[in-house]
């Protein structure tokens, strides 16, 4: 039969009926376990589901884009012959399910589940405590059963026996109490000794509790208060960390961009060197490689990607020049490098494409798209195909001329803000005491009875404790200073 839980008689109004079946529903392991199947699943949607780069959660452009990619992804999916990608991709974007670990509901759970365990810990600490300090050193003789476990008797003891008892305890680092007591007032006094090692390590869990809340709380305000972005530069170019208009935004720089090849072709390394401005004064440099970032200001640069940036001129019709610097091919067409611009002042976009001949020589191709009147209408002005060094003629690029000056590379960085890190790094390291303590220091409890020439023991232990073998340790220790053999339980 299961006991129901009531509501207490002095709860009757509404809201202390409210906060009673509150804290009932929030100290209940059910639940807990409840909210862990909840999380684990959205975790496996995470898991499975493309997530959005968290740079595209701070930008309206990146958004699309990546938005656009999980179309692709997903628009074919079918159900029964039924095509339901375009509505599914729509119900999963408004869900959620394409951000979970950054979703609201996501972060309302994970809140929830922290306070759970705050709600478990307050509720459990009162009993872990009193199970702690509150020792009993007397106990009965049914305690001493032989019929239990770990219990061991001697007979023709006496009190230097019992002494010598309690100096072993105490060789083994075990607080010894001692106590004398008669179990009727006609019976001889009967003397106690108790032995406790590690009494207060079961509070140990409660480090273990405050790293999962930590761990949890740091995974919320990171979520909450981080920021994310990646960051492509050209050689000399700079960039804001954050949209333009934040106060104290950062600036970043590449100055120089190396990537060495080895003898087969492969890269050896990409490195960076980066500077970083903050109101227009520099406030830090250092050349970043991928696992040894830069750190200032709290936020993090980590060497991430490079990728080919062809440095070009171009000028206009009537012999202005409108560009000179890198554009940057951080897309692909066809596996080619591809990237886009627009030439200052006009509606002309380029489509610019890195290729190779048989020969491995580079060609840079430039496809030239502008505005059209009607949809039927065509949107090429022209095509061409350029060495490097060589540049168009006018008439064959709509009147503007294109050079391409030289072949460079960009830099790719991830550029992170972490305001969670340090509660992390103080939850693992309270996670680990926890687990330290409690699984390396477990209680050990001994209580010894010496009525008349009998001495009887009892030993109790964390399950993590062999208690047979160190019993037996224990005992003939004390047999061989007390020249008497003991009976061990015959549980």
């Amino acid at each position: 039969m299961v006991a129901v839980a009531r509501a207490p008689a002095g709860a009757l109004n509404p809201i202390g009926r409210l906060g009673w079946y509150a804290w009932r529903t929030l100290t209940s392991v059910r639940f807990a376990v409840l909210q862990i199947i909840v999380l684990s699943a959205a975790g496996v949607v995470g898991a499975v589901l493309k997530q959005l780069p968290a740079y595209s959660l701070y930008n309206a452009a990146g958004y699309a884009r990546e938005m656009e990619t999980i179309r692709t992804t997903y628009d074919r999916t079918m159900l029964l012959g039924v095509n339901i990608g375009p509505q599914m991709v729509d119900l999963f974007e408004r869900l959620g399910f394409f951000r979970v670990f950054s979703a609201p509901w996501f972060v309302f759970l994970l809140t929830l589940l922290v306070v759970s365990i705050v709600c478990c810990t307050l509720n459990r600490t009162p009993d872990l405590w009193r199970k702690a300090h509150n020792v009993n050193v007397v106990q009965p003789a049914a305690f001493f059963d032989l019929r239990l476990e770990d219990r061991a008797r001697q007979m023709h003891s006496d009190d230097a026996t019992l002494n010598q008892f309690a100096s072993a305890l105490k060789h083994h680092r075990f607080k010894v109490r001692e106590a004398i007591a008669a179990e009727s007032g006609d019976q001889p006094a009967i003397r106690h000794v108790y032995g406790d090692k590690n009494q207060y390590v079961k509070l140990a869990t409660l480090f273990t509790h405050l790293g999962l809340i930590l761990f949890l709380a740091g995974a919320a305000v990171t979520t909450m208060l981080g920021y994310e972005t990646v960051v492509f530069l050209g050689e000399g170019e700079t960039a804001p960390v954050q949209p333009v208009g934040t106060p104290d935004n950062l600036l970043v720089k590449n100055i120089h961009f190396e990537a060495p090849t080895r003898p087969d072709g492969s890269f050896a390394d990409f490195s960076t060197d980066l500077e970083v401005y903050l109101n227009g004064q520099q406030i830090a440099r250092k050349m970043i490689r991928v696992n040894d970032p830069l750190e200032v200001n709290g936020y993090t640069f980590h060497q991430n990607t490079f990728g080919p940036a062809e440095d070009l001129a171009i000028w206009d019709p009537d012999g202005r020049l409108v560009w000179d610097g890198p554009v940057l091919l951080t897309g692909a067409l066809m596996g080619r490098p591809q990237g886009l611009m627009t030439i200052p002042g006009s509606s002309v976009v380029l489509l610019l494409v890195l290729t190779k001949t048989a020969d491995g020589i580079g060609v840079l191709t430039v496809t030239g798209l502008g505005p059209t009147v009607s949809p039927n209408d065509s949107n090429l002005l022209f095509a061409a195909a350029l060495g490097l060094g060589q540049a168009s003629e006018p008439y064959t690029t709509v009147g503007y001329t294109i050079g391409w000056k030289s072949a460079g590379a960009y830099t790719g960085m991830v550029i992170k803000r972490d305001p969670g890190q340090g509660l992390i790094w103080v939850a693992y390291l309270s996670l680990i005491i926890g687990l330290i303590v409690t699984f390396y220091f477990p209680r050990r409890r001994v209580w010894a009875r010496l009525e008349g020439d009998r001495l009887e023991l009892a030993f109790l232990a964390d399950r993590y404790v062999n208690t047979e073998r160190e019993l037996a340790q224990l005992l003939q220790e004390l047999a061989v200073v007390s020249g008497h053999s003991f009976t061990a339980a015959t549980a």
